[in-house]
């Protein structure tokens, strides 16, 4: 990555010239997390570059209002990369965008911008933020229906397998486009995959989930098959999560690491997992923030439920990966309540923020849950303070809307419009009559 803004953007115009670029795609993310694009050509690009480009946000979901619907999309060149499955010949690039006032400053309601913001909060305390989530999703036939391109396992290689190929030429195109990749493989459910991006700093991944989504649609659809990050699409089954793995650097050194420490996680560490223990149940509805996100989070399908921690039990909520000699660098938290629908901007933001509460104010974690906390009864969780996460996107709602941390971590213009957007969804909701009614109460009632 370029690190000088005037130099990235001659890096920009130099690239765009030698390989024939002829369209650049301005990205941008509503405050729901989905994905917007304009298209500009290569004779607009030093223009875009200097000044941004103007657009009409009233119609962006969480922007501004129709009377004050002029925006500037200011594109940020080291983002700057071809989009690998266009047609040479065409030559298009992208590069995503912050979106600013006419007058020049930040929006606030942009979720780049708010992530840029926490991850400042983090600086003045000395520390950068990396993450790397593992996001899952499933292959199905046609959009239409969830019938399944295979019937695989964990772990599962059963070729020929045409959700093997979809993944593999995913992942050469995200390699393609500068995102680094560790691992793929089959997940727990039939056509449930899973490719895990490299670690790096909060804002660059969640540029990376952006695209990372977007591939794995794109190579989907190439291959005329559906590919969705919905949390639980089919009943019965595993739901999708995005377990995000996180840890805080000082400069070169990982400030969770502590040798002699136990479980080898120092004090930074312990209060940063102790925050996200006490606020998680305020941050949910930013993690999973859809009503289809509370029917993953249920026992009996390897989602948390409950507010926990352990080493090795991946019931957990946060689980805290074995430490491996010779590796400080990867002593982490892992958050496993998240899903691959959220916003990763806010969602990394909340985050962030909770964990940080926790070193500011020193938090103090509880003792760990070894035991599988699903075997417990009512009254030992009870007696060992175990609570659950909101068993509904209504009740997560209610607990953002009183959280201060959220508020602050998202500012005023965002935390209004995702409580407003999310109060409409979960009234749209209640109100639809659904299959399950009729089936069961239309013969009978």
């Amino acid at each position: 990555m370029v690190k000088n803004i005037e130099e990235a953007k001659e890096h920009v115009l130099k690239r765009t010239k030698e390989q024939g670029i002829r369209f650049i795609r301005l990205w941008f993310t509503d405050i729901l997390g989905f994905l917007k694009s304009f298209a500009i050509t290569a004779d607009q690009l030093e223009e875009a570059l200097n000044s941004g480009m103007g657009f009409d946000g009233s119609s962006i979901q969480g922007f501004a209002r129709v009377d004050e619907s002029d925006m500037i999309a200011m594109p940020d060149p080291n983002t700057f990369r071809t989009i690998p499955w266009s047609p040479k010949e065409q030559g298009v690039a992208r590069m995503f965008c912050d979106i600013h006032w006419p007058g020049g400053q930040p929006f606030e309601g942009d979720p780049r911008y708010i992530l840029k913001r926490n991850l400042k909060r983090a600086a003045e305390m000395g520390f950068t933020f990396y993450v790397g989530p593992e996001l899952e999703y499933f292959y199905f036939k046609n959009s239409e229906d969830t019938q399944f391109l295979d019937l695989g396992g964990y772990f599962d290689l059963t070729p020929p397998e045409i959700a093997t190929e979809l993944r593999r030429e995913t992942i050469l195109y995200l390699e393609e486009m500068g995102i680094d990749v560790e691992y793929s493989h089959h997940e727990v459910s039939p056509s449930q995959h899973e490719i895990d991006l490299r670690y790096t700093d909060a804002l660059t991944m969640a540029d990376n989930v952006m695209t990372y989504r977007l591939v794995v649609k794109q190579v989907a659809q190439l291959h005329g098959a559906y590919a969705t990050f919905m949390p639980k699409p089919v009943h019965g089954i595993n739901g999708s999560g995005m377990h995000v793995h996180m840890s805080l650097f000082e400069g070169s050194k990982n400030a969770f690491f502590e040798k002699d420490a136990p479980h080898h996680l120092s004090e930074i560490g312990r209060r940063f997992m102790a925050g996200l223990l006490k606020h998680i149940a305020e941050i949910t509805s930013v993690c999973n923030q859809w009503v289809n996100s509370y029917k993953r989070l249920v026992p009996g399908y390897e989602a948390p439920c409950y507010i926990t921690w352990a080493r090795r039990n991946r019931a957990d909520l946060i689980r805290l990966p074995e430490y491996q000699p010779g590796k400080e660098t990867a002593t982490r938290i892992e958050l496993r309540s998240p899903d691959p629908a959220c916003n990763p901007y806010l969602a990394f933001s909340v985050i962030l923020a909770a964990g940080l509460e926790g070193i500011r104010k020193g938090y103090e974690p509880p003792p760990p849950t070894e035991e599988n906390v699903f075997e417990m009864s009512p009254e030992e969780k009870e007696q060992r303070g175990i609570e659950t996460l909101p068993g509904s996107l209504y009740e997560a709602i209610l607990l953002t809307e009183q959280s201060q941390l959220v508020r602050e971590a998202l500012g005023e213009h965002a935390f209004v419009s995702f409580i407003q957007n999310k109060k409409v969804e979960w009234d749209r909701y209640r109100t639809h009559v659904t299959d399950y009614e009729l089936n069961n109460y239309l013969p009978l009632l």
